[in-house]
């Protein structure tokens, strides 16, 4: 009893840990024997009829002051596990019947109200024994009765058993429930109440009826139930006794009984024997029909591989086989444009099939398969078939196009006509085969090169055509001098006439050639990246005109759709192949910047300008030989225009071989007209480059200057302070607004002082030698003694002073006016004079004024003319 105990107590405990909600408590478990499951809605059995051993449990679950009963079934899972198989509410329990089939009254069936098909047969158990059926029953009916305030009705339980099943076991029901929240001792007045309750609960109204009834027969009251089981128990052992001297008087028939029982035994053993061979041979029988059942799985899943193997061989086959139509097209058909659809279809599929035959596409295990191994063979004997003449064609196609253009004249300027150069009908007739350029590099990626090559061999041919055709008419047609200029070379006359000559019309020239050229040029490359399929961004068609303009031409190949998305991994073989579509055509740019540099090497700097202008506008993504070619030509320029001022400063230095020279060099008024000529013509970032040309030209000239000057040194300060005075005079607005001329004009005005100052005191120490040269010695004297020992030397004593002052200021007006006609004679520019002379009188009165001052110190007795005697003097002069 203690193990059968310690067994449901741990039946209660898996019960409890196999529920899905931990609130509800197992008050009761109990194995059951065998169950019969619902019958299912056509009436029939589910799920095989008898279930296999399961375990029923009641649970409660308190929420306040209400307590809810749940009667749940668990089963058992594949691994020996308990878990929920079923839950009804008790609340719901309309009915209890002990099963009439079962004659050891251990099955009964439970009746619930809440069930939807009426007509389903209600869930029944078998127990393991009366015992545990009674257990069960007696627990859902206390439960009903004092928790939920209902009493289901009770069919075929005998209420006198089961209320002596009550008595006798409601205190080991107790001990075995009382380690849980639920049982007889959590419910009030259970013991005592027992009788009652089984009177009152396990009893119809009609059973009562009968009871009275019989009780009636024995003279007793329906409430004397214990005396009427007391009663009942003797005449029962009455029975019994009886029951056996009825057996002990029958005992042949027992005998006979016996023997038949004998025989019955030996029938039964006999029996067990053909049962043990019929078992062997339903053993056999069933081993026989496991392995059919095998033999007949392994056969289905036979042809069910093989049905998926077909599928599988039936989808290979689909992309093994080749369309006679692609194969007539990929082997020979014709390229002409009304063929170009099906061509485009077959490159299409030849593109797919070429994929499916690969990995991923196609499973590995494929990969190496005879017939798909021929069949990538086949597929890429077509591949090559189909890219060498469609290559062979388009190499012509190209060609006989250009040939075509090249023959007719119409096409180029001709003589009293420039004609701008028109592609558009071109790139439509090479437009019809864009598409299938791109399916060509799908296929084979290599085959575009000499396609590559082939375009820009015929494309260069017509590009150097139209630009020389161009470039030629243009310089036939523009109105320019018969004479290059001249600047530093032969007469002023001659030249001042040059200079004045409009050549506006040489950098109108050549800004129309940059003009149609420059756009047709990117466009070209545009086209040709996207027509010949270059993994490249794209082109900026404007060719980053300086208006804005666009090319007439918008070019959308409608090729971008397929593959796009790539890398710029091909702009290296762009810029290559763009090197060979455009090589040579710089070279009529080139003759058009040196024939305008000839007639007017000035004209250097507008077409400087100009060309920076067009290479400002150039995009980051333009064609990168455009912006080649624009880099070239400023280099062009510039080179020609620095040859320009080599020469003029070679012709410059040549003066310096002339025979003596005198006044104003002939190369400095031309320079202020050649700087007010080249500030005219500056656009743009040319001031760079003329700024570099004042530096060059302006240094050359002061040093040539200077070197003519040192020819002859009567006259070098006269040869100087003229120069620089001219070149003061001639530049001094330019300068105000030119930084690098304005810097020579304040080198050239310092230069101009030093040479007057140099000159003007030459001619006073011409004229008053002595007088100054006293003065001077009085100051080196001063240098190392004292003031009142300088008239004890030799040569310094007072009467030495008289005789110098008389000597040089005795007709000083003469000395004076003699000093005025020395520098009048000297001057070739007369301008120059009055201011000459009046810095010659500042500086004579200047240095008198130190003398008297001297004197003054070293011979305070002697008197000598003031300064204001002299100041007076020169003023009338």
């Amino acid at each position: 009893m203690a193990k059968s105990s310690a067994d449901d107590e741990e039946l209660r405990r898996a019960c409890q840990m196999a529920m899905d909600n931990p609130k509800q408590k197992i008050v009761l478990s109990m194995r059951v024997a065998k169950s019969r499951g619902m019958w299912g809605k056509s009436g029939k059995l589910g799920r095989g009829g008898m279930a296999k051993p399961r375990v029923l449990a009641i649970s409660i679950k308190e929420k306040g002051n209400r307590v809810k009963a749940f009667l749940r079934v668990f089963k058992y899972s594949s691994g020996g596990v308990l878990e929920p198989a079923k839950i009804y509410k008790l609340k719901h329990l309309s009915k209890m019947e002990i099963a009439t089939n079962d004659p050891s009254g251990c099955t009964f069936m439970l009746g619930f109200d809440n069930l939807r098909n009426h007509t389903v047969a209600p869930p029944q158990w078998t127990m393991r024994n009366v015992d545990d059926r009674n257990r069960v029953l007696f627990f859902i009916l206390n439960i009903c009765k004092d928790m939920l305030d209902q009493i289901p009705k009770v069919v075929g339980i005998d209420v006198v058993e089961m209320a002596l099943w009550a008595k006798d076991n409601t205190q080991a029901i107790s001990k075995q429930q009382a380690d849980v929240p639920f049982g007889p001792d959590t419910i009030p007045g259970m013991e005592a109440e027992v009788q009652v309750a089984v009177e009152k609960d396990l009893v119809s109204q009609e059973e009562e009826e009968d009871m009275e009834a019989l009780l009636g027969t024995y003279v007793m009251g329906i409430g004397e139930a214990e005396a009427f089981s007391e009663r009942l128990r003797r005449e029962l052992q009455a029975l019994e006794a009886a029951n056996v001297h009825s057996i002990l008087e029958n005992e042949p028939l027992i005998q006979e009984v016996l023997q038949g029982i004998e025989m019955a035994a030996n029938c039964v053993e006999d029996m067990d024997e053909w049962l043990s061979i019929f078992n062997v041979k339903l053993r056999h029988m069933r081993e026989d029909i496991e392995s059919i059942e095998t033999g007949n799985n392994k056969l289905e899943t036979e042809s069910a591989n093989n049905k998926a193997l077909i599928e599988e061989l039936d989808k290979l086959l689909e992309k093994l086989r080749i369309p006679s139509e692609y194969i007539a097209c990929l082997s020979g058909g014709s390229f002409d444009e009304g063929n170009m659809h099906e061509n485009i279809d077959a490159c299409e599929w030849l593109a797919s099939a070429l994929r499916e035959l690969k990995v991923p596409k196609l499973d590995r295990i494929y990969a190496n398969m005879r017939s798909v191994t021929e069949k990538q063979s086949e597929l890429d004997r077509l591949k090559s078939t189909f890219v060498r003449k469609a290559t062979e064609f388009l190499g012509n196609y190209f060609a006989s196009l250009v040939d075509f253009m090249l023959n007719d004249k119409s096409y180029f300027s001709q003589r009293g006509q420039l004609k701008r150069p028109d592609h558009a009908d071109l790139r439509y007739k090479c437009r019809i085969y864009a598409r299938l350029l791109q399916h060509l590099k799908n296929l084979d990626k290599n085959c575009l090169t000499p396609l590559r090559k082939a375009y820009c061999s015929s494309m260069n041919l017509l590009l150097r055509r139209e630009a020389r055709e161009f470039a030629n008419e243009l310089r036939t047609s523009t109105k320019t001098p018969r004479n290059p200029i001249v600047w530093f070379d032969g007469s002023a006359g001659s030249s001042q006439k040059e200079t004045n000559i409009d050549t506006s019309a040489l950098s109108e020239a050549y800004g129309q050639m940059l003009t149609v050229f420059i756009p047709l040029l990117v466009d070209e490359s545009s086209f040709f990246a996207h027509f010949m399929c270059f993994d490249v961004p794209s082109l900026d068609p404007s060719g980053g005109l300086p208006s804005g303009n666009k090319s007439d031409d918008d070019d959308d190949l409608g090729i971008m759709k397929i593959d796009q998305g790539k890398g710029t991994g091909d702009l290296a073989a762009l810029n290559d192949s763009l090197q060979d579509l455009l090589d040579g055509i710089q070279e009529d740019f080139y003759s058009v910047v040196d024939w305008a540099c000839k007639i007017d090497p000035l004209r250097c700097i507008s077409m400087h300008g100009i060309t920076d202008r067009y290479i400002s506008g150039q995009k980051a993504d333009a064609a990168g030989f455009v912006r080649i070619l624009l880099d070239d030509l400023v280099n062009r320029v510039s080179s020609q225009f620095g040859r320009f001022v080599d020469e003029a400063c070679h012709q410059i230095v040549r003066n310096e071989r002339n025979v003596r020279q005198v006044g104003v060099l002939a190369y400095i008024p031309r320079f202020a007209i050649l700087a007010t000529r080249m500030e005219q013509y500056i656009q743009g970032q040319s001031r760079e480059l003329v700024d570099q040309a004042y530096t060059k030209l302006v240094t050359i000239m002061f040093m040539t200057l200077d070197k003519i000057a040192q020819g002859d040194m009567k006259y070098v300060d006269i040869m100087l302070f003229e120069n620089y005075a001219a070149f003061q005079n001639s530049l001094y607005e330019l300068a105000n607004v030119v930084p690098t001329l304005a810097k020579f004009y304040h080198q050239a005005s310092e230069a101009y002082d030093q040479a007057c100052t140099r000159y003007i005191n030459t001619v006073i120490y011409f004229q008053f030698e002595r007088l100054f040269q006293f003065a001077r010695k009085i100051e080196d004297l001063m240098t190392t003694m004292n003031a009142e020992e300088i008239p004890f030397q030799i040569g310094m004593s007072k009467s030495d002073l008289r005789k110098v002052v008389k000597s040089s200021l005795s007709g000083v007006d003469k000395s004076i006016t003699l000093m005025y006609k020395k520098i009048q004679r000297n001057l070739t520019s007369e301008e120059l004079l009055p201011s000459l002379w009046d810095k010659c009188k500042k500086d004579f009165l200047e240095k008198y004024d130190v003398f008297t001052q001297l004197v003054a110190k070293v011979y305070p007795a002697e008197t000598i003319p003031a300064v204001t005697e002299m100041r007076d003097i020169l003023a009338k002069m």
